[in-house]
């Protein structure tokens, strides 16, 4: 059995309630809801393996549009005890997911202003959430395979032209063709 897992309900609105071979988790947004209900629900359960889907900005002008599959995550909103920005005092520096040159820098804020964006490509990141480094991180302390496949919904600080509600649906109809083109399911 696969672990289908989403931040936010919304992210999940072109998936049918139930999908052949999956369960569903919706976590809740953020590094710690994303860490407490990934962590219980490996706890309750055994699978073969995590497939998260969401909604990313893009930060890098190069991604472009569409499902991206993250090749490594790393926390954009800490410092060590050196003062270094991007490295946690004790959590690894970033998760490698796979190789390629897919990024994506989670923190607990939104990212809308351009020093912020800026901050962040000096450290690697083209893509940015609120919960893919603490998926990986849950997922690698379980020994679980993951795949984190984000749809850019929107870039980082722009005006965008489509409402919030309306980019996470589109962005929902294209991770359910990929889970589909993918999965078979």
């Amino acid at each position: 059995m696969k672990l289908l897992v989403a931040a936010l309900e919304s992210e999940l609105v072109a998936f049918p309630e139930q999908l052949p071979g999956f369960e569903r988790l919706v976590t809740g947004p953020g590094k710690l809801k994303a860490t407490y209900a990934l962590t219980r629900a490996l706890d309750a359960a055994p699978y073969d393996e995590i497939l998260v889907v969401g909604t990313a900005g893009a930060l890098d002008e190069t991604i472009g549009s569409g499902v991206h599959e993250v090749h490594w995550a790393f926390q954009h909103d800490v410092i060590n005890e050196d003062g270094v920005r991007g490295e946690h005092v004790s959590m690894p520096q970033r998760m490698q997911l796979g190789e390629g040159d897919v990024s994506i820098a989670t923190g607990d804020s939104f990212i809308d202003d351009a020093e912020a964006v800026e901050l962040i490509l000096s450290l690697g990141g083209r893509l940015v959430d609120m919960e893919s480094f603490a998926y990986a991180w849950v997922a690698e302390q379980f020994g679980v395979p993951i795949r984190i496949w984000k749809a850019v919904s929107d870039n980082a600080q722009d005006g965008a032209n489509l409402t919030w509600e309306q980019a996470v649906t589109a962005c929902s109809h294209e991770l359910r063709d990929r889970v589909r083109e993918v999965y078979g399911v």
